[in-house]
């Protein structure tokens, strides 16, 4: 855990008691603040006060002593309104913070120099959190990983000189950050996303800006018009990432096929053969990770080991075996079009699942890879929309659930006469219609392929 140190003597309001809440709660009394805390839902309310916590209606407290608002990274800031806490601390005249932004404060009292990876962009960013991580680990670093990745970043350990924290950042995150300076930042693209929560795309893409344009060397990738913008503004130092094909920017490091080459054409990874580095997203993805790696001091073959034992993330393009000649991937991780776009461009015959609770667009972004498709299955909310979209273009059938949606296409792809068909879990859709989240959605279509009789395919 991180103690806040810097909140020492301060009385501090906290909105927001979920898994990041409460780990902020236990830093912020580690390092001697006092915190009135509160959250609209009853049953996080008696949690934490069963683990020791003050728990007070904010609505009835005295907000002239309190010295800062730390919400939850879910509870709105600005769209679609401001969450009535907003305008309380807003009257106060006290800060709008977020727990990365405690952490950031830490950093900058206990270790500045400590290096801090900070990672964002639409899609990608937790594979590339991870495997960044991972290369790093391998070589022996003393690497924290977290933020919108598994562990709150306060649960991490401290910051300290020669002790790494790979950090990845959704907007919400960076929007309660005012202080974030980073010693790397990382943009990796940007399409629509989360427009219910920041109003336009524009206001999204400046905050995702924020990470690179307050990095001591910033890392972007340029092959959407967004970014190739924020990296023409953010100058030296910068490392821009290409992948040929997708853009006409130029790149410091460019992704050609499975190689990741320097301006110069000199190779510096190749992923030929790295199953959980698949696709072009995966090359950028990898590119990303080599450029920090890189300016940490690694490269050549300890750069190349740790490439090569990447496990891969769960819910991402996540391999989950075969049976006979058919490939299983769980990609539940893909909740819009252009994430599942990736997917679909990695692999031929495909047996596709699809559907949930469907972003803006739906899927018809995604026609030019109908070709790809086999059979589409369609399961959830978006059943409706996404039948009239592949009417008369791709054959489909309507399967509801996930249940009935693996079975029917486990049996259709092992009466495919392709070489290697491919049974893909990629919704492109939320999955709150269904599932809490999309892990769930991915546990429960591994557990229904594991549970597979070989009879069946």
């Amino acid at each position: 855990m991180t103690p806040a140190t810097t909140f020492a003597g301060r009385k501090v309001a906290l909105f927001g008691l979920g898994g990041s809440g409460l780990a902020t709660v236990r830093s912020l009394l580690a390092g001697g603040a006092d915190v009135l805390a509160w959250d609209d839902n009853a049953a996080s309310r008696d949690r934490a006060r069963d683990q020791g916590i003050a728990v007070s209606d904010l609505r009835e407290a005295d907000w002239s002593g309190f010295d800062a608002l730390v919400l939850a990274p879910g509870v709105p800031l600005t769209h679609p309104e401001p969450h009535w806490t907003v305008p309380l601390a807003k009257a106060a005249g006290i800060a709008i913070i977020g727990d990365i932004e405690i952490f950031c404060r830490e950093r900058a009292a206990r270790a500045p120099g400590a290096p801090f990876v900070a990672i964002t962009g639409t899609n990608g960013k937790s594979t590339t959190t991870a495997l960044t991580a991972h290369v790093l680990r391998e070589t022996g670093r003393d690497v924290q990983m977290g933020g919108n990745i598994g562990t709150a970043i306060l649960s991490l350990e401290p910051p300290a000189e020669g002790r790494v924290h790979v950090i990845e950042l959704s907007t919400f995150q960076i929007d309660l950050t005012p202080s974030l300076a980073p010693s790397i930042g990382v943009l990796l693209n940007l399409t629509p996303d989360h427009l219910d929560r920041h109003g336009t795309m524009e206001n999204y893409a400046a905050i995702k800006e924020r990470v690179v344009s307050s990095a001591g060397l910033a890392v972007i990738g340029v092959d959407d018009a967004y970014c190739a913008a924020i990296a023409a503004r953010r100058g030296e130092p910068r490392m821009r990432i290409h992948v040929e094909g997708h853009g006409e920017e130029a790149g410091d490091l460019i992704v050609q096929g499975p190689r990741i080459l320097d301006s110069d054409g000199a190779s510096l990874a190749d992923l030929s053969g790295i199953g959980s580095l698949r696709g072009a997203h995966n090359g950028q993805n990898a590119a990303v990770a080599v450029a920090v790696a890189r300016a940490l001091g690694i490269e050549g073959a300890a750069l190349a080991t740790g490439l090569k034992s990447f496990p891969g993330l769960a819910h991402r393009m996540e391999g989950l075996g075969r049976r006979g000649r058919v490939l299983f991937v769980n990609d539940s991780k893909a909740t819009n079009a252009d994430s599942t776009e990736k997917a679909l461009l990695a692999f031929r015959d495909i047996h596709w699942i699809v559907g949930g609770k469907a972003k803006e667009g739906g899927i018809e972004p995604l026609s030019p890879l109908f070709d790809r498709i086999a059979h589409a299955y369609l399961i959830g909310a978006s059943s409706d929309a996404f039948a009239a979209t592949l009417e008369g273009r791709v054959p489909f059938t309507r399967c509801g659930t996930l249940e009935v949606a693996t079975e029917t296409a486990a049996k259709a792809a092992a009466a495919s006469e392709a070489p290697e068909p491919v049974v893909l879990l990629s919704p492109a859709c939320a999955s709150y219609d269904q599932f809490p989240n999309f892990e769930v959605r991915g546990d429960r279509f591994r557990a229904l392929v594991q549970a597979l009789p070989e009879a069946a395919t």
